[in-house]
């Protein structure tokens, strides 16, 4: 596949801050990339700087095969043929569906605006509510009109800022999947922002981690879980709980783990250090004992829909292998305060530095 997007050595400084460092990123002509991480990483500012809408301090954008976009070389946003779909989708409340389909399309003839509107209500099922405003539609249908409006202008690239952070939790996961399959259908391109990682492994093709400023992980999304780069990654996803661990390395293919729960081995080249090894921990790799001698305690519990959620600390809290919060999921009933024995299984372990 070509690629559609090319992204090099961007950096931006706003006010004298150094908002985005380094963003290495390529997106190839029909994909969906989720830009995901915490409030304030820099997710929105790197959307708006592909739009145009912040100017970049150093670096280059490449669009499809137009010239490359530089400090030197500026393209503005109404020339880099790029949709943009808001957050609070920005209708014009005083205008029609129709109007404001039409809004990015208002300096081509008057047949082919039409011709556009028509398909373009047909294929995101809005025919007939061509002549309402935005407040006499539901959520679901104000979303579809921005998407609508963004298409019209037959863009290369779509961007989405929390395209889905207003629509109600029991419409959301329809509507991803709606929209995903008529992005594929019309082979459109398209990065958008979230702070929600569900989002990513229901609508996304690619997942780019990003974390003060940087690109941390890009990736499937399968990938990028099973395989995180550093903690920063893994801690964000929430693929695991952190425990401390030993690990010595037992001969050229055995490697044993040693926690405040018990020891396990793995058939794998560990990098040995001395302090601060944290081990991701999946509810998978943990399972109770009945029998066993106790060495955790519940400390909270939660009724979800994989059963009780609990939170547990290690009994024995002078040993510096001691944890004060483990996530564990069971369907056996257990009571606050109560000592159980886990261990793990053996696993491939997965082990950073915080």
């Amino acid at each position: 596949m070509s690629e559609l997007l090319t992204i090099s050595k961007l950096s931006v400084e706003l006010q004298k801050k150094q908002i985005l460092s380094g963003i290495e990123l390529r997106l190839c002509a029909g994909e969906i990339l989720g830009l995901v991480g915490s409030s304030g990483c820099g997710k929105t500012t790197l959307l708006n700087t592909i739009a145009g809408f912040i100017e970049q301090s150093h670096g280059q954008i490449q669009i499809a095969n137009n010239p490359a976009i530089t400090p030197e070389n500026i393209t503005a946003p109404e020339h880099r043929n790029i949709g943009m779909i808001f957050q609070d989708y920005a209708l014009f409340p005083h205008l029609t569906v129709e109007q404001n389909i039409c809004f990015g399309i208002n300096k081509l003839a008057k047949t082919e605006q039409q011709t556009r509107i028509i398909q373009l209500l047909a294929l995101l099922e809005l025919s007939g509510l061509e002549k309402r405003f935005p407040h006499q539609l539901s959520g679901g249908q104000q979303q579809r009109v921005a998407i609508a409006r963004a298409l019209a202008p037959q863009p290369k690239l779509l961007l989405l800022d929390e395209p889905f952070s207003n629509i109600d939790a029991r419409l959301r996961n329809e509507l991803m999947l709606e929209m995903r399959l008529l992005l594929k259908k019309l082979e459109m391109t398209a990065i958008f922002v979230t702070h929600n990682k569900d989002e990513v492994f229901t609508f996304a093709d690619k997942i780019a981690l990003m974390h003060q400023g940087k690109i941390l992980q890009t990736g499937s999304p399968a990938h990028v879980c099973q395989q995180p780069k550093n903690w920063q990654v893994a801690d964000f996803l929430q693929l695991g709980s952190w425990i401390p661990v030993q690990i010595k390395q037992i001969n050229t293919h055995k490697v044993q783990y040693i926690t405040a729960i018990g020891s396990f081995y793995s058939n794998s080249i560990a990098q040995i250090t001395q302090e601060n090894q944290q081990l991701l921990l999946k509810n998978k790799h943990i399972e109770l004992i009945e029998q066993g001698k106790a060495n955790v305690q519940v400390d909270y519990i939660q009724v979800t829909e994989q059963g009780y959620h609990y939170d547990l600390s290690s009994l024995d809290n002078t040993d510096n292998l001691a944890f004060h919060k483990l996530s564990f999921y069971s369907e056996t009933l257990l009571h606050l305060g109560q000592q159980i024995s886990l261990q793990i299984k053996s696993h491939q372990a997965l082990t950073f530095i915080k």
